[in-house]
């Protein structure tokens, strides 16, 4: 091999793991930004269990309000929005070139990373949006989002049908996130050599619990989109704080909502162990 193609190569390969590096570093920073908004969550809605959350919603429009009203908010914003930014890139990036792993270059793994690539950008122009003034961009009140789509969604052909198939596929999402974190699906993605002792108790105990929380509030969510469509009522599909709110009016009152509160509080810590642990 020639000197000019043995520097090329290794221009290349330096260039690669910059890429890498820097995607790493997205990834990890994402991953922290989605914690501080679940913690924030968790909190809000567990002031709701216990009297009232100062006229806040708990939802991604709570948890920013929260954290514009700190000092050097502003910045905050951006530090969260560019965190959670990066971590569509990164799962644009899986999409593309394959997600870490065995079988991370299958077609349905990358199909997953696609709809989280999807996903994080959504959150991610919200947060942004949220940062540079435009308090309904994104950001705002679920509940109303919600509505409006379910809204605009009816008056398409088979809206009625779209609804409900959305609704289910919520659903279906919500008891997979539960059901992947009791049976701790996340070991696969994590370094756990480097877990050992409490640390990795602590880890299990965030990641079951919150993951389950997580997985219930999504298909509450979803279960409201499939009562809209059956009853044809876009008021009846409900945001995440409506959603939030409902599990005090069940026989367990406040207590349900407060449990699930401190399981989106500890789905928070566990996306810092996944911003220090996880596999990229």
């Amino acid at each position: 091999m020639s000197t000019r193609a043995m520097a090329w190569r290794g221009k290349r390969t330096a260039r690669q793991a910059s890429d890498s590096s820097a995607l790493e570093a997205a990834a990890r920073w994402g991953f922290g930004a989605r914690g501080v908004l679940y913690v924030l969550i968790g909190l809000l809605a567990l002031q709701i269990a216990f009297g009232g959350s100062g006229g806040k919603t708990a939802d991604r429009g709570g948890a920013l309000a929260q954290v514009a009203e700190q000092p050097l908010g502003s910045v905050m914003l951006w530090v969260l929005g560019i965190g959670l930014a990066g971590m569509a890139l990164w799962r644009l990036s899986e999409a593309i070139f394959g997600a870490a792993g065995p079988d991370g270059h299958k077609t349905h793994k990358r199909l997953l990373s696609l709809a989280r690539f999807v996903f994080y950008g959504f959150v991610a122009y919200s947060v942004i949006a949220f940062a540079v003034g435009d308090k309904g961009s994104g950001s705002g009140e679920s509940d109303g989002q919600s509505q409006d789509v379910t809204a605009k969604a009816f008056e398409l052909p088979g809206g009625q049908w779209i609804v409900g198939i959305g609704g289910l596929a919520i659903v279906g999402a919500g008891l997979w996130i539960g059901s992947r974190a009791a049976m701790r699906k996340y070991h696969k993605h994590l370094k756990m050599g480097e877990l050992t002792g409490r640390t990795r108790t602590a880890v299990d105990v965030t990641g079951v619990a919150g993951g389950i929380a997580r997985g219930v509030v999504f298909a509450g969510v979803g279960g409201f989109a499939v009562k809209a469509a059956v009853d044809y009522e876009p008021d009846k599909a409900k945001g995440i704080d409506d959603t939030l709110h409902s599990f005090t009016q069940t026989p367990a009152g406040p207590w349900l909502l407060a449990v699930i509160a401190v399981g989106l509080v500890l789905f928070g810590v566990f996306s810092f162990a996944m911003a220090r642990w996880r596999k990229i």
